[in-house]
């Protein structure tokens, strides 16, 4: 034998086996792979055409013989790496390149037949119990990089061009699937129980004892009123286990005690099933079989619980009382802006000293509107929950808006649950340039998004009596101050947050919400002020800085069962028609209170 270049060692001890392989002594370093198809050629005393040219070399480091037909495989490997492999044709292999394989008439393996040797075959698989397509998707990353799968939807069968190792594994996979897709089908008749309430405790139950997006552990249970039964298809474990459950449900002196369905009034089914689950999964049951299961109706929004008597019964007092009904708070709000100078000069018009915009001088402004002896002048009594404090503080709004220094923005009111979040938006969308982008022969284009500028109020209550709550509010107050020089608003953002523990009908003030800016007055003296280039002379401008307070008024009305909410509107427009009458009574004695200290002050 011919030495190559760089060849270390090349030894080969042949050894005739009980099945006539070989045993091959070989170990080489940095040998040409040209040179290797042709050693593996000779020492599988086989014919290999080679019509391209394959460059590299191939290093084999071994510690113990291999069996001749073993070098296949390892020249198959070898020629995979450079993008070819070896394929059956008659008496001879053929080197082809990898991707092109398939077109070359590779050996068939008859379905159900066990592919052997190294080089590539076909073959097609036909798959049982589950969708070709769905299998094909599951399988595909197993087979080789330039292998073939096609799929055959008629006959349910892929058909694979690959290695017969790769071929094999496929199957094995295949098969272990449809044996985790075998469904058993169950009929059960129903003695005792009605089937239609049976059917659907049946479906709750096995909804959430078994996962249903999981295929395999899915359960079907359908209802057939001709047999008076149910049937039972999915896997036999799930099936046995839920035609265990049917057959302690279907029992003639016991189902009412061994199954409950709860009905909810006043709380979510699945919220309630939440806190259900909670407490079961944290118990400890000394027999695994005492274990309630729980589940939620959406549908009828019910509970369902199965079980021990005994279990049960402490489960149905924590349904009860998680089912009790939930306070709500009827909150009214009231948006008013307030010019402050407007506000001092009314405060001084009509001598109301103690006038100020701050939560406190609101209260001390309509302490001078007479309170419970104004009140009594016009006869009236209030509602329930109504205060005077609450009258004079709608007296003095309404005072200031009559003589134009106030504006309310809003009156909005808001129905909301115990301990859940409420919110009140009153304001304007905006558009903000966001970017620009050249369009070609088109200009540029620029776009925009929507954001909403006004105010926000946030609203959360927390009952802890029929007369008490706590209120967080948070007020956010967005305004566009200016316009910068591309034509874009430039807006302000101010926020209150604040926690207020109330009665039934007192009000909460929120302050501190500025916007100032400037106004910009021309006075002209009649007549004169007209005449053109004089009237210069007899004309004033003035700019002047003004500042507007927001103020917001929360008042709210506890209600502890929903009839009383119909009573609660009887109850405010009885509060609306008094305050009017308290406004009109208040007013007039301001009025002639101020017109007495002007005749007095001409004296």
């Amino acid at each position: 034998m011919k030495y190559i270049n760089r060849l270390l060692l090349l030894t080969f001890l042949l050894t005739t086996t009980l099945m006539a392989r070989e045993a091959v002594n070989v170990k080489f370093d940095k040998l040409q792979i040209s040179k290797f198809i042709k050693l593996v050629a000779k020492l599988n005393n086989t014919n290999i055409l080679v019509t391209n040219k394959i460059n590299g070399t191939v290093d084999l480091i071994t510690s113990a013989p291999i069996y001749d037909d073993e070098l296949m495989g390892i020249l198959v490997s070898v020629l995979e790496s450079k993008g070819f492999t070896l394929i059956k044709n008659g008496s001879y292999y053929e080197v082809v390149r990898s991707t092109e394989a398939a077109k070359h008439n590779v050996p068939i393996v008859r379905s159900g037949y066990i592919a052997r040797g190294h080089t590539m075959v076909t073959q097609a698989i036909k798959v049982e119990g589950e969708n070709v397509d769905i299998v094909a998707a599951k399988v595909r990353y197993l087979i080789s990089k330039t292998a073939k799968l096609m799929t055959m939807k008629e006959s349910n069968t892929l058909l694979l061009t690959d290695y017969p190792a790769n071929i094999q594994t496929i199957k094995r996979i295949i098969k272990d699937l449809a044996s985790k897709n075998a469904k058993v089908i169950e009929i059960i008749p129903v003695e005792h129980a009605d089937l239609k309430k049976l059917h659907t405790q049946v479906t709750d139950i096995a909804k959430t004892i078994f996962n249903e997006k999981v295929a395999t552990e899915h359960v079907k249970v359908l209802s057939n009123a001709d047999i008076n039964g149910l049937i039972l298809v999915g896997n036999k474990k799930n099936v046995t286990k839920l035609k265990d459950i049917i057959s302690k449900l279907d029992t003639e002196q016991n189902l009412n005690e061994v199954v409950q369905i709860i009905p909810l009034k006043n709380s979510d089914a699945k919220s309630v099933l939440a806190t259900l689950t909670e407490i079961v999964t944290k118990q400890t049951f000394a027999d695994p079989t005492m274990k309630p299961n729980v589940s939620a109706s959406e549908e009828i929004n019910a509970v369902i619980i199965v079980g021990n008597p005994g279990i049960l019964k402490g489960l149905k007092k924590i349904i009860e009382t998680l089912d009790k009904e939930k306070y709500q708070v009827y909150v009214q709000a009231r948006i008013v802006e307030i010019n402050k100078d407007d506000a001092e000069q009314i405060g001084l018009k009509y001598n109301l000293q103690a006038l100020s915009l701050s939560s406190a001088g609101l209260l001390a402004f309509s302490g001078n509107f007479g309170g419970t002896p104004a009140l009594k002048m016009i006869g009236g009594s209030l509602p329930a929950g109504a205060s005077t404090s609450g009258l004079a503080i709608g007296a003095s709004l309404d005072f200031l808006q009559v003589n134009g220094a106030s504006k309310t923005i809003s009156s909005p009111s808001i129905l909301c649950v115990n301990n859940q979040e409420s919110k009140i938006y009153v304001g304007k969308t905006l558009s903000f340039a966001t970017g620009s982008n050249a369009a070609g022969t088109l200009g540029t284009t620029t776009t925009f998004k929507r954001e909403d500028v006004g105010l926000t109020l946030t609203i959360k209550p927390r009952v802890s009596s029929n007369e008490k709550v706590t209120l967080d509010a948070e007020a956010v107050l967005e305004n566009v101050l200016t316009v910068d020089a591309n034509g874009q608003p430039v807006t302000t953002k101010q926020s209150v947050l604040t926690q207020a523990i109330l009665r039934h009908g007192e009000s909460i003030i929120i302050g501190g919400l500025v916007k100032n800016y400037t106004t910009d007055t021309e006075t002209k003296v009649p007549i004169l002020g007209d005449i053109p280039l004089l009237g210069w002379f007899f004309t004033h401008n003035e700019t002047k800085d003004q500042q507007d307070n927001l103020i917001v008024i929360l008042t709210p009305y506890i209600i502890d069962k929903s009839e009383k909410l119909s009573e609660l509107q009887q109850q405010l427009g009885e509060l609306t028609r008094l305050q009017t009458e308290y406004n009109k009574e208040v007013f007039h004695t301001i009025e002639k209170s101020s017109e007495e200290t002007q005749q007095a002050i001409k004296k």
